[in-house]
């Protein structure tokens, strides 16, 4: 439930000017905006010079709107240079902050490649597993190697013969890497 059937419209933004609000029409796949695809489309505009930002939503209409968007990517056809703004984040008015519309601002990929991707990564990655950490869980780890538990518990104890029995803990497993 990634994609979406809603408008997507786009605002591109340079040291010359903006395009905008441009509606996404024409894809060069058959159906737009599905989980997993790239879409390609063509964007007539003046040249605006170097990108620094892009906004980026939808309409929020239709049945399964919300919409999860990796990247964009603008390649400019003049200076054969491409602009990568990075989001990975819902638009969505029932994910993530409910926004159906994002600012995003160019990726600078020149000085530290990947950097920028990982760190997008670490926040996703956090936002999906922060609720394991609320406040009065306690977390039980089973290690394969030892076949027992590790239990991190509210007040900061860390219980290395965890209970396996321990009704109120969440189990999650722990694969060690030799």
């Amino acid at each position: 439930n990634a994609g979406t059937e809603a408008d997507v419209y786009i605002s591109v933004y340079g040291e010359r000017g903006d395009t905008g609000s441009r509606q996404l029409l024409r894809s060069q796949k058959p159906k737009k905006f599905l989980k997993g695809q790239t879409d390609i489309f063509a964007v007539e505009a003046v040249h605006l010079g170097h990108l620094y930002k892009i906004v980026v939503g939808h309409n929020g209409l239709g049945s399964g709107n919300g919409w999860f968007l990796d990247k964009v990517v603008i390649k400019d056809p003049l200076t054969d240079l491409d602009y990568t703004f990075h989001c990975h984040r819902w638009l969505d008015q029932g994910q993530d902050d409910g926004s159906i519309a994002r600012e995003l601002t160019v990726t600078d990929t020149g000085m530290f490649p990947g950097r920028q991707e990982l760190q997008l990564k670490r926040v996703e990655t956090w936002a999906a597993e922060k609720w394991k950490y609320q406040e009065g869980n306690i977390l039980q780890f089973y290690n394969r190697l030892t076949h027992g538990f590790i239990c991190l518990n509210p007040d900061s104890r860390v219980d290395a013969l965890g209970d396996k029995k321990n009704k109120y803990g969440k189990v999650f497993f722990l694969r060690m890497c030799a």
